[in-house]
This record gives C-alpha cells, sequence and structure tokens, in this order.
C-alpha cells in the first residue's frame, strides 16, 4: 500500500477551483481561482510523500493538520480544529473529493444517502458555473432523482444509457478489500444496478463506516424480496447456514407499515452478531433463493474508496 501525506487542493480537473477552510470547526464549501504554479509551491512546502505497499490496495491520505497550516499559516492550534470536523463535514469532503474525478461529459451513476447527496449537491453547481459540461446522470433513486432534477442536471436511465463512466455512492459499511454494504436507505436494487453498469464506482465514507468484517457494525444487512409471502422468505433466510446465527426482520417505515422500495418491494434486514464468515458464500446462498431480489452485499465492485476522518481525507484504490 503506498500512501502519501499531502497538502490537499480541493479542485475540479478543469477548473483548479479548491474548497477554503472555513474558520473553527466549520469548512466552507466556497471556491477560489489557483494556478496550478502556486499549487505546487504550496504543496512541496506543506506535504511529504511517504511509499509502501501492502495488501494490493494503494492509498492516500490528506492530513488534516498540514491543511490547516498550509491554508491558514498556523500552526499547532490547527490540529485542534481538525479534531472538531463533525460527521456531516466529513461526509462532505469525502463526496467533494469523488467529484475531483468527474470530468465534462461523462456518464455517471448518482447514488443514493446523505453522503452521495452532497456529492450530487456538488456536481450540480459545477454544472451551473460550468467547471462541468454535457453531463448525464442515472440516480439510483426517486428520492436522487428528485434532487438532481432540482439542480438541473440532465437526467437519463439504464435504458437509455446502458454503459457509465463512473458512479459515486455510500456505504454502511467497507472491510479492508473494499468490499461493502449497502442498502440501508433501502435503494440496494438499483444501486447494484447502477454501479454494476459502470467502469468504475468511487466509495464515498467516514470513518465511522469502516468494519473489519462485513456485518461486523452489528446493523443491518438488507435483503430486498418481493412481497409474495414475505414471512416465508425471511425464515428462510435466517435458517440460512452461510448467514448462521443472524436475526430476520422485516423492515418497517414511519407509518408503521412495511417498507416499500422504489420497485415496490420488501426488505429482510439481518442483523450479525460478528462479521459474516464467508461474504461471498452467503451473498450467493442469499441469491439462490426464490423470491430473493437482491442483496446488500456490494463485492469486488468498489475501484475507488475515499475515507474522510478527523485526521484526513484518505483514498484508497485497487
Amino acid at each position: 500500500m503506498q500512501v502519501w501525506c499531502v497538502r490537499p487542493r480541493w479542485r475540479t480537473p478543469s477548473t483548479g477551483v479548491r474548497a477554503l477552510a472555513g474558520r473553527g470547526a466549520a469548512w466552507r464549501g466556497a471556491a477560489a481561482a489557483e494556478g496550478d504554479a502556486r499549487g505546487a509551491a504550496a504543496a512541496a512546502e506543506a506535504g511529504a510523500v511517504v511509499a509502501g505497499r501492502r495488501g494490493g490496495i494503494r492509498a492516500t491520505r490528506t492530513d488534516h493538520a498540514t491543511r490547516c497550516e498550509a491554508r491558514r499559516g498556523t500552526g499547532s492550534g490547527s490540529v485542534a480544529m481538525a479534531a472538531q470536523v463533525s460527521q456531516e463535514e466529513l461526509k462532505k469532503q469525502a463526496a467533494w473529493k469523488a467529484v475531483e474525478y468527474v470530468k465534462s461529459g461523462m456518464k455517471l451513476g448518482l447514488g443514493t444517502g446523505s453522503t452521495a447527496a452532497y456529492a450530487v449537491e456538488r456536481i450540480g453547481q459545477l454544472l451551473k458555473d460550468g467547471s462541468l459540461r454535457k453531463i448525464v446522470g442515472v440516480p439510483t433513486s426517486t428520492r436522487t432523482a428528485e434532487q438532481a432534477a432540482s439542480l438541473n442536471i440532465p437526467l437519463a436511465t439504464l435504458d437509455e444509457v446502458s454503459q457509465l463512466d463512473l458512479a459515486i455512492d455510500g456505504a454502511d459499511e467497507v472491510d479492508p478489500k473494499l468490499n461493502v454494504v449497502k442498502g440501508r436507505g433501502g435503494a440496494l436494487l438499483r444501486e447494484k444496478m447502477v454501479e454494476m453498469a459502470s467502469d468504475k464506482f468511487i466509495c464515498i465514507v467516514d470513518n465511522t463506516k469502516l468494519v473489519d468484517g462485513l456485518g461486523g457494525s452489528k446493523l443491518a444487512m438488507p435483503v430486498e424480496i418481493v412481497q409474495f409471502c414475505w414471512k416465508y422468505n425471511l425464515q428462510r433466510l435466517q435458517r440460512l447456514p452461510e448467514v448462521a446465527g443472524c436475526k430476520a426482520q422485516l423492515r418497517m417505515g414511519e407509518d408503521g407499515k412495511p417498507y416499500v422500495t422504489d420497485n415496490s418491494n420488501y426488505i429482510v434486514d439481518l442483523y450479525f452478531k460478528r462479521p459474516i464468515a464467508d461474504a461471498y458464500a452467503a451473498a450467493k446462498a442469499i441469491s439462490a433463493l426464490e423470491g430473493v431480489v437482491d442483496h446488500g452485499l456490494f463485492l469486488d465492485m468498489v475501484t475507488t474508496c475515499i475515507i474522510a476522518g478527523t485526521d484526513g481525507v484518505e483514498v484508497k484504490e485497487k
């Protein structure tokens, strides 16, 4: 694994704009033009490069303290500021970093969830100011479609655009091999379809989503099923030896009725006391059940994972 600690320059590939750090704990999304020569000089002043390799995953980490010192000309006080970064701000940092990979003319998969929403918002901003042009987005849910439409992002479906350049989406869990759990927001089927149709899949998370093994957070691993005989399928899921010991529950909506996906299906959430022993075997066994539409195990799909933490933004690539 290779690790570089460098001064970040939050900018798009075409315009070289970057987000300026705000005062105190808040990081504003304002942008300022910066020439390449100035950026390179500042990076040389503030950053250092450290290289290594481990596990076939390449990682780049940007340090918050370096960011504060380079941008504000301060020293140890900037470390304290970095520690105060909120989870929402971390999500935004990861999302904005991912959008740096977007280029004019791309066909994009637009993810669903609180972190992905920041990426969609940023793409809309860059289209509005002319930094990006001729973007087409394929949304992974009705709520993402509504957000993108409100930002005047041109939209299409996989029927119209069957191959995408890039998908940006969040995740509920990320393991060391960049396998992920998705779907706690209820959009797992469309997310998997769009991300499988993409040449690259950038996963954006804050560091609370990191686990040693999938299922390790003890939160839901969703399975989308048809409504017909849902109890029968819930019981079959819980009895699978590949997910032995899990607790299966039908997801309920805020109205007290079963949660219904955009595809008019139900979701059974599986809860684990310990990580899934073999996620590949579990995925195969779950998919083999009649009545199962899809599951939240996204294996060997992520090409780049951007992880924002209080000590910086880390980029891992396969």
